[in-house]
């Protein structure tokens, strides 16, 4: 919990009670690689928060490939923002890549901390603002790259995160196929 709280105090200040209340709503799990935090088609319910382990955000394009949108790993929170804000359908998957221990909070406790905690809301959309701003940066350079110079950004961008997860997520999150990664990659360690 203590990683939870660590986090959020970089973007506002709590006293105890309200550290309290917080902890008082949230609930740690265990998901298991491949199981899913959110899927596609259904409304987000909860907010979760990454202690260890790495999750991806995927989708299926119209040809039913699969699409790695891109990973979040320890120390970030985790939500589908539009599903669960707006209560609608996602049309993303959030899939664990590595077994995940998560902090989770459902909706209802969710919005009772936006209702309940003075400046929640600000800390929060600072968290957000943040994350939006972070997934801009990660995927804007890679799209008018070559596939060797977005694979070397990938390495920049996810340091921690290469040698943890399977080659075809990335191939998937890099756009190409994962004989051309493992070309790159080739490539690469003999420079």
């Amino acid at each position: 919990m203590k990683e939870l709280f660590d986090y959020i105090l970089r973007f506002g200040n709590l006293n105890q009670q309200q550290i309290d209340f917080i902890e008082g709503k949230a609930q740690e799990i265990h998901l298991p690689k491949d199981e899913y935090f959110s899927e596609a088609g259904k409304t987000a319910k909860q907010v979760g928060f990454v202690m260890d382990g790495i999750m991806r955000v995927c989708y299926y394009d119209n040809k039913g490939e699969e699409i790695t949108k891109y990973f979040i790993e320890e120390n970030n929170l985790l939500v589908d923002l539009e599903s669960f804000d707006n209560q609608i359908p996602s049309s993303s998957y959030v899939q664990a890549v590595t077994d995940c221990k998560l902090i989770i909070f459902q909706r209802k406790d969710w919005l009772e901390l936006l209702q309940t905690i003075v400046g929640w809301e600000a800390i929060t959309h600072k968290i957000i603002s943040r994350a939006l701003l972070q997934k801009v940066e990660r995927r804007s350079p890679l799209v008018s790259e070559d596939a060797t110079t977005r694979y070397l950004k990938f390495l920049e961008i996810y340091p921690t995160v290469v040698n943890r997860i399977p080659l075809s997520y990335i191939a998937s999150y890099l756009g190409i196929t994962q004989s051309s990664l493992s070309r790159i990659r080739k490539n690469i360690t003999l420079d």
